[in-house]
């Protein structure tokens, strides 16, 4: 019995004519297992821990999940650090890596033959098709130095940063890829942190028992992020003034993008360590109005700015609106707010059970991911905390294992972290990207761990639901979709890169469909305002949808 007829057996008869499995099947609990060494990847981030404890080494690192190749198969790129203080990468040990997807969940490491080793220390990425090729590049964020690679179709990459007019010179974290002005051509919002050098590293820590540590981030000013327009000739405008952008400085961490108030005009969130989180309002007319304090996403329900790190943006609770998630550190939760469907949110992080299961863990990556299938979108987060010598101060560790929480239905999520097999595995977890790398339904984590070999986290669970990824190729809109809100049933997703921490995942949209799925109506509201409907659609398939 070949793999995809076990698949359709399993999650229902009306597929192949057979019996329905019994509905307990489908709350099959998830079953994760690290095959990273197996699978070939044996990539550790180099984040080179110095005793003067420069800031830059406790902040990446990230990754991007695409399809490099054109293979059909999501690949892993993983940025990687540099000598400190230079910045500098000094030898090989500190190059960027990509692995090449090989099928069966084996990867070959193909860095030197695609030109991607890189320049200096690289935190965070972001992977789209920026001119429309149908190849997809990637953006790399950095301390001081960005770049912009140009994927040529030839399984190679070309450095066109200065062509393009990417600038460099802040500390980036990580980007994400959107059409703000729907003009069908990506645009490039860059996420910057803090005013930091190494010439101006301070001494932070107690001094009496020589105990050095990272600094707070209060003692670095907060910068102005970036946002650069696609003129479609391969060169980009830097109009962060223009649109409103660098009217507002902040520490930013992480945005995610999100048509929240349904105008037809994606809207970012940006995560900022310790200060007031950013909501960027689309206005339409190339400008963007901050609303975050307005909208309820600035702060949590306490009034205090938490150190907001990795977030994500799509509709947990089915109800059609795209609500907002992100992680912080130990005391402060994750917050969750739910969209109003009036152009505000509210938090629900208490009400939702996250508050309780968060309060003690300190996390980086956030991800909604329908696990095992049922619906219902999950979350996993990549937990560490920020300080490498926080055990000599209080009884808690730097390392972390993963969480991952099941979403009940009901608007409540529950632990899953011990039955899902993440429990033993504490290290200090910074990105992630989520895909379904072996291709059989079930979503895959990969995650970056500070000077450890990278965890890729196949999906064993049993196969009881079924499932449907949707691939868009945009005509009148940008060629990756990038915005286009995809509706399956009572399920939405918002097509972006932008997720997790200083990451990106570009693998399609993947909906679980539970375990008596017939065919499904798939809608496609693309960004250019054209909609779309495909009906009689079979589930356990990609489907290609293509702009009309």
């Amino acid at each position: 019995m070949n793999r995809s007829y076990r698949l359709a057996l399993a999650c229902g008869a009306t597929l192949i004519g057979f019996a329905r499995p019994p509905a307990q099947s489908a709350q099959a609990p998830v079953r994760l297992v690290d095959v990273a060494e197996s699978a070939g990847i044996d990539f550790v981030y180099q984040h080179s821990p110095t005793p003067e404890k420069y800031f830059v080494e406790s902040v990446p690192g990230g990754l991007a999940v695409f399809d490099y190749n054109g293979d059909g198969r999501p690949d892993i790129f993983f940025t990687n650090g540099a000598k400190t203080p230079s910045l500098e990468k000094t030898g090989r040990v500190y190059a960027n890596r990509l692995y090449r997807n090989d099928g069966g969940m084996k990867f070959t490491d193909v860095t030197d033959a695609a030109g991607v080793r890189g320049a200096g220390y690289a935190v965070g990425a972001a992977a789209a098709d920026y001119d429309n090729d149908g190849h997809v590049d990637l953006f790399i964020a950095g301390v001081r130095h960005n770049q912009l690679l140009h994927n040529t179709g030839k399984g190679t990459f070309e450095d066109v940063t200065a062509k393009a007019g990417i600038t460099s010179g802040e500390w980036s974290v990580g980007a994400a890829w959107v059409d703000y002005d729907n003009d069908g051509r990506l645009d490039l919002f860059v996420v910057d942190y803090v005013d930091w050098s190494a010439e101006t590293n301070r001494y932070c820590g107690d001094q009496v028992r020589k105990l050095r540590i990272y600094c707070h981030p209060r003692f670095f000013a907060g910068v102005p992020n970036r946002l650069y327009r696609n003129r479609g000739d391969g060169t980009f405008e830097d109009v962060s003034a223009r649109s409103g952008i660098s009217a507002h400085a902040g520490k930013g961490m992480s945005a995610a993008i999100g048509d929240i108030d349904h105008d037809g005009r994606p809207d970012l969130f940006v995560t900022n360590d310790t200060v007031p989180n950013f909501l960027f309002r689309n206005k339409g007319d190339g400008t963007f109005a901050e609303t975050a304090l307005l909208d309820g996403v600035s702060v949590p329900a306490s009034g205090t700015p938490v150190s907001s790190m990795g977030t994500d943006i799509q509709d947990f609770d089915n109800d059609g609106w795209e609500d907002i998630f992100y992680t912080a550190l130990a005391g402060e939760t994750f917050p969750l707010y739910r969209n109003d469907g009036r152009g505000g949110f509210v938090e629900v992080t208490r009400a939702s059970s996250l508050a309780s299961l968060t309060v003690k863990l300190s996390g980086w990556c956030a991800v909604f991911a329908d696990m095992d299938n049922d619906g219902w979108k999950d979350i996993f987060t990549a937990n560490s905390h920020a300080n490498d010598r926080l055990g000599e101060f209080e009884p808690a560790g730097w390392t972390l294992a993963n969480s991952l929480f099941m979403n009940d239905g009901k608007g409540r999520f529950r632990e899953a972290t011990n039955e899902a097999g993440l429990a033993g595995r504490a290290a200090a977890h910074r990105g992630c990207g989520i895909a379904d790398f072996d291709g059989d339904g079930r979503l895959d984590v990969v995650v970056v761990s500070l000077g450890a070999r990278a965890e890729l986290w196949k999906n064993e669970s049993a196969p009881a639901n079924c499932w449907l990824i949707v691939k868009l190729a945009g005509a009148k809109s940008n060629r990756d979709g990038i915005g286009a809100r995809v509706i399956v049933g009572n399920q939405v997703r918002t097509m972006t890169t932008a997720i997790g921490y200083a990451s990106s995942s570009h693998a399609g949209l993947h909906f679980g469909l539970g375990p008596d799925a017939g065919s499904v109506t798939v809608r496609v509201e693309w960004p250019s305002g054209a909609k779309q409907t495909i009906e009689g659609v079979k589930p356990n398939q990609i489907l290609q949808v293509k702009e009309q």
